[in-house]
């Protein structure tokens, strides 16, 4: 991964390119910043900037023996840590047990898709971590000198998914480093991270990407520029975001006409017809049918927005769905719209716990026109 890889972000990188040439390397940095700003591959950048023979015009060269090695996530000196999902095997957990999908996963999704991590580990259910073997694993790795490089470096995804134990392993290797090691850490949730890690690294604040990056980014990877524009306003600043917008365009409007006709039926009060839907959404996957009702959650706090902002409000509606949210905004208000949320929230909960889907869907769709037509 080169800097000139990643769009945008020229002071971060003009700072993470100067930590290299004035020899100022920090033994832990973290880069902290939202969720789809491109900060594990910034982190990529820098370790292969710092690891490149060959370095010109601010840049990694990309032909050296370290560069195709990082292309190819094979550098001897480079370690990867990020948050995996227990085998039940009762082995210890690490992350070099699941390296060869974190691999493919890096390299379909280099902005760090949470939710396509949780597909790759198949465990859509689990709470990721970084386990307790975790620490001990990299404490006897750390113990080799480096082999071809300076520099030791450890590119650690989320830190704040650290279990407990693991952060007080390496807050000793953080606080006595080896003189050939770095850390460089990924946070979208710096306030989660162990205060005593957060307090010995140097930090850099990554913003979220402005609207018209993020457009020319899309437009950079084919999408029409009569659509990049306004995918990339209900991206809000998320690469990661602007992605799956863009390749669920289509999806987006199939969304529309299965929440559309739910409320047709549920209007008309017909029973046997919202069973039949119910059913009808029982037969798709489970991550479509999450996605239904993430996608559900959004229209109504768009369309609580534009209730209660007497229609000033700037949405981040597609042009169908703004169509269909005239008349539907007065329907979502302050009286009833905790109670939506909290029938959502358990829809979710219940899907991914493998619930009945015909009974979570037709409970769904029952509190929803409930509130709706008070």
């Amino acid at each position: 991964m080169k800097f000139s890889d990643i769009p945008g972000h020229e002071e971060e990188k003009r700072r993470l390119r100067e930590l290299v040439d004035t020899g100022r390397v920090p033994h832990a940095l973290l880069l902290e910043g939202p969720s789809g700003s491109g900060k594990f591959a910034l982190a990529r950048a820098y370790v292969q900037y710092l690891h490149c023979q060959n370095r010109e015009n601010g840049d990694s060269c990309g032909h050296c023996p370290a560069c195709r090695q990082h292309e190819s996530f094979n550098h001897a000196d480079t370690l990867f840590t990020f948050p995996v999902a227990k085998r039940g095997s009762g082995k210890p957990t690490l992350s070099e047990d699941w390296l060869s999908e974190f691999r493919e996963f890096i390299t379909e999704s280099p902005f760090m898709d949470f939710d396509k991590w949780l597909t790759a580990l198949d465990s859509p259910t689990s709470q990721p971590q970084i386990f307790v073997e975790e620490g001990s694993e990299l404490i006897r790795k750390l113990n080799y000198k480096a082999r071809s490089s300076e520099y030791k470096a450890v590119l650690l995804w989320l830190p704040e998914r650290l279990h407990p134990s693991t952060a007080n392993k390496l807050l000793k290797l953080i606080e006595e480093p080896y003189s050939d090691t770095i850390f460089v850490l990924t946070s979208d949730k710096p306030s989660e991270i162990l205060p005593t890690i957060y307090s010995r690294t140097q930090r850099i604040f990554v913003r979220r990407y402005a609207d018209e990056d993020v457009e020319s980014f899309l437009v950079h990877t084919g999408v029409d520029p009569a659509v990049a524009g306004e995918l990339a306003r209900m991206a809000e600043g998320s690469l990661t975001e602007a992605l799956k917008l863009s390749s669920s365009a289509d999806d987006g409007m199939q969304m529309l006409a299965i929440f559309a006709d739910l409320m047709r039926k549920g209007f008309k009060r017909d029973l046997p017809a919202l069973r039949k839907w119910a059913n009808d959404m029982s037969t798709k996957g489970r991550e479509r049918q999450v996605r239904f009702v993430d996608y559900c959650a959004r229209l109504m706090r768009e369309n609580l927005m534009l209730h209660t902002s007497a229609g000033k409000y700037v949405t981040t509606m597609t042009p169908e769905e703004a169509k269909f949210s005239v008349r539907f905004h007065p329907f979502v208000n302050e009286r009833n719209v905790i109670a939506l949320f909290d029938a959502m929230n358990d829809a979710r909960r219940d899907i991914l716990a493998n619930g009945n889907s015909k009974m979570v869907f037709f409970d769904l769709a029952i509190k929803i026109l409930m509130q709706i037509r008070k």
